[in-house]
């Protein structure tokens, strides 16, 4: 099953193809346009090979991974969309009222951060590290590369900052932008701090499987109402509150009880079950958007998008 491209390749075009493509954020009308495909591809293929190269280099593990994947979520919406700041952002829907305050989307703020932390980067290095097992271990970049993605990187958040301000007709306030600024340094400085081993302490003994699976699976739907839900049934004070704080302890309660097992004695098949429980949902949404007729844009292709992500974890199952 390992694919004859470099892991660093095949996660820098895996990146967008989970966190934009299977979620439907761009489908594949907008996704495979010249346009949308090179500015999501540097964009999102830039900032998870780099995640991962930063997490090599620094001796860390998946708890870096995910912080560095946060700082990712608030250099892309924090400080190139500024989707966190704009109230007229065209995907926020609610957001744009729900839980705004001294201007910011606060509660859209939470749960993108955690929607790039862990699908848009951690899956993705998951995937393509258990995928290429040889080299899991080792630095993907080198040579011209290690200057060519973190430079191809910038230039696409720079680019991107300039085009979506004019689109959108919307320049940050600068305390807000200040401010997203110390979060997203603030993360990187907390990755680097944490401890190699934070996910390799746990002490209970692996379960089947199928419980990983269950579990991720409930989780991502968990969180999908919370986000999704309730901000549109929700009206009295303090819902923002309560739906942003409750969406981050529950991905918090789901991280700390995970790493609470022995990942060490894991087989292929627990992180198979994990990776495709979190990936499942929108596997399933896919078919649920390609029939959507409430959607303005086009969303055919869709459900082709998630049948291949099927047949592929599928194929994955039968790796040894």
């Amino acid at each position: 099953m390992k694919p004859r491209v470099p892991p660093a390749l095949f996660l820098f075009f895996l990146s967008p193809v989970i966190g934009e493509l299977l979620s439907g954020s761009a489908p594949p009308a907008e996704f495979f346009t010249p346009f949308g495909f090179t500015v999501i591809t540097l964009l999102y293929g830039g900032g998870a090979v780099i995640t991962r190269e930063l997490k090599t280099r620094w001796r860390k593990g998946v708890g870096t991974t995910i912080l560095l994947g946060a700082a990712y979520g608030v250099l892309e919406e924090g400080l190139m969309i500024c989707s966190f700041q704009n109230p007229g952002h065209p995907d926020l829907g609610a957001f744009g009222v729900f839980g705004r305050w001294l201007g910011v989307n606060w509660v859209w703020a939470v749960e993108l951060t955690i929607y790039h932390a862990i699908v848009s980067i951690t899956i993705p290095i998951l995937l393509t590290e258990y995928i290429y097992t040889e080299e899991k271990n080792m630095k993907w970049l080198s040579g011209r590369w290690k200057t060519t993605v973190p430079a191809l990187f910038t230039a696409d958040v720079i680019a991107g900052f300039l085009l979506f301000t004019q689109f959108n007709q919307f320049i940050p306030p600068l305390p807000q932008y200040i401010f997203f600024i110390a979060v997203f340094l603030a993360l990187v400085y907390a990755a680097y701090r944490l401890p190699a081993d934070w996910a390799r302490r746990g002490i209970k003994p692996m379960r089947s499987p199928s419980y990983y699976f269950v579990l991720t699976f409930l989780g991502a739907l968990a969180l999908g109402f919370i986000y999704g839900a309730l901000p549109l049934n929700l009206t009295f004070p303090g819902a923002p509150i309560l739906v942003a704080i409750g969406g981050a302890a529950l991905q918090a309660a789901i991280l700390r009880h995970l790493v609470s097992y022995d990942w060490s004695s894991a087989t292929w098949r627990h992180y198979h079950r994990l990776l495709f429980g979190s990936l499942s949902i929108f596997i399933l949404f896919s078919y649920l958007q390609e029939w959507d007729q409430s959607r303005i844009d086009d969303t055919t292709g869709m459900a082709l998008v998630g049948t291949l992500f099927l047949v592929g974890f599928i194929l994955l199952d039968k790796k040894t």
